[in-house]
C-alpha cells in the first residue's frame, strides 16, 4: 500500500559537480539549501543580499550583477530609520543596517562586487521564489525588497501576474546567457508560507509563480529547469511534523529531506558519494567533548588525517576552516 504521493522529480539534462560554481537566490528556503551545499563542499554563494522573496527584486539585483553599477549616496535605495537612526536599503536586508549612508553605500557595494564576480563564473543559478506579492513605495514608485517594517501607508501592495513575470524573466535569462553562456537555471518556488497574506492569498500568490516557472521551464528548456520544492513539502510531506513551530517554515527534517530531493536529480553517484565524506567530516567536528584531553586529540587528528586524504584527491576542495578548527588550541 502506498502511504504518499511522490513527486515527480525533474530529469535535468545538467549535472552538479563539487567543481562549478552555484550561486543561489531568493527566499530563505535558499538559504536553508546553501547552507546544505557548502556543508557538503560545492562551491557555493547563497543570499550575498539577504532574503529575496519576489521575483521582481530577485531579477533586480542580477540585471545590478550583470551591469556592475555601483551604488551612490543620492540613490533612491537609501533610507535611513527615524525610529533607529540606522540607514537601511529598500533592496536589501536589515543585515546591512549601518550608522551612516556612507558605511551602508561601501557595504552595499563591496556586495555588489563579489557577487558580480561570482555570477561572471557561475555553472547553476537557483533562484527560489517566495511569493508575487511586492510593495511599491508610494513616494516613488520604487519596488522594495525589503520594507524594513515601515508603516504600511507608505506603501502600495500588488500581486505580479505570471505573464508579467515571464516577460520580465525572459529579458533577463537572455542577457545572463549572453554573458555567461553555459549558465543553467534551476527555477523554485519555496514551500514556506506566507501567512500575511492568509492561507487563500498565499496559494494565489504561489499560483502565479508556479505558472511562470512552468512557462519559463516550457519557452526555454535549454536554460531553466523546474525543480519541485513547494509541491514535495506540501503534497508528498502533507504534514504539519515537517513544519516548524510557525506552521510556515519546514523543519531541518523537511529540509534535509527536500535536500535530497535536489541532490537525486542534479548529483551524480560519484559526487553523491563525496558529499557524503564531506558531510560525516562535518558531522565529527560538530562534535563538542565535555572534557577536552587525549582521546579528543585523537579524534581531531582522524578528522584531520581524513581531510587530507580527501584533498590530496579532490584538491580544489575548501576545507580551509575545518583544518583551522583542527589544529587551533580553542578547537581542543
Amino acid at each position: 500500500m502506498e502511504w504518499q504521493m511522490k513527486s515527480e522529480l525533474p530529469r535535468a539534462g545538467f549535472t552538479i559537480g563539487h567543481d562549478q560554481r552555484l550561486l543561489l537566490l531568493g527566499s530563505c528556503f535558499a538559504d536553508e539549501m546553501g547552507v546544505r551545499l557548502r556543508r557538503d563542499k560545492f562551491p557555493c554563494l547563497a543570499n550575498p543580499f539577504g532574503t529575496l522573496y519576489n521575483p521582481a527584486s530577485v531579477a533586480a539585483h542580477l540585471l545590478r550583477m550583470v551591469s556592475q553599477r555601483p551604488y551612490s549616496l543620492d540613490a533612491p535605495e537609501l533610507l535611513r530609520d527615524e525610529a533607529t537612526g540606522l540607514w537601511h536599503s529598500w533592496m536589501h536586508h536589515g543585515m546591512f543596517a549601518s550608522d551612516t549612508a556612507e558605511e551602508l553605500v561601501a557595504r552595499l557595494n563591496a556586495a555588489l562586487e563579489a557577487a558580480a564576480e561570482w555570477l561572471s563564473q557561475t555553472d547553476v543559478l537557483f533562484v527560489t521564489l517566495g511569493t508575487s506579492v511586492v510593495y511599491r513605495l508610494r513616494s516613488s514608485g520604487l519596488l522594495v525588497g525589503n520594507c524594513h517594517k515601515q508603516p504600511d501607508a507608505l506603501f502600495v501592495r500588488e500581486r505580479l501576474a505570471a505573464v508579467d513575470i515571464v516577460d520580465t524573466w525572459t529579458t533577463l535569462l537572455e542577457l545572463l546567457r549572453s554573458v555567461r553562456p553555459s549558465l543553467r537555471v534551476v527555477l523554485t518556488v519555496s514551500p514556506v508560507r506566507h501567512k500575511r497574506d492568509g492561507l487563500h492569498g498565499n496559494q494565489l500568490s504561489k499560483a502565479e509563480l508556479l505558472l511562470a516557472c512552468d512557462a519559463l521551464a516550457r519557452r526555454m528548456p535549454e536554460v531553466v529547469t523546474y525543480f519541485p520544492a513547494y509541491e514535495i513539502l506540501v503534497d508528498e510531506l502533507r504534514d504539519y511534523r515537517f513544519y516548524a513551530a510557525d506552521m510556515a517554515h519546514p523543519t531541518p527534517q523537511a529540509a534535509d529531506y527536500i535536500y535530497d530531493c535536489v541532490c537525486r536529480t542534479f548529483v551524480p553517484a560519484d559526487e553523491q558519494a563525496l558529499s557524503l565524506q564531506c558531510r560525516r567530516i562535518a558531522a565529527a567536528l560538530a562534535h563538542r567533548p565535555i572534557h577536552a584531553g587525549a582521546e579528543h586529540e585523537a579524534h581531531l587528528r582522524r578528522q584531520r588525517e581524513a581531510i587530507e586524504h580527501l584533498l590530496s584527491v579532490h584538491p580544489t576542495l575548501d576545507f580551509a576552516q575545518e583544518l583551522n578548527s583542527c589544529n587551533t588550541p580553542s578547537a581542543r
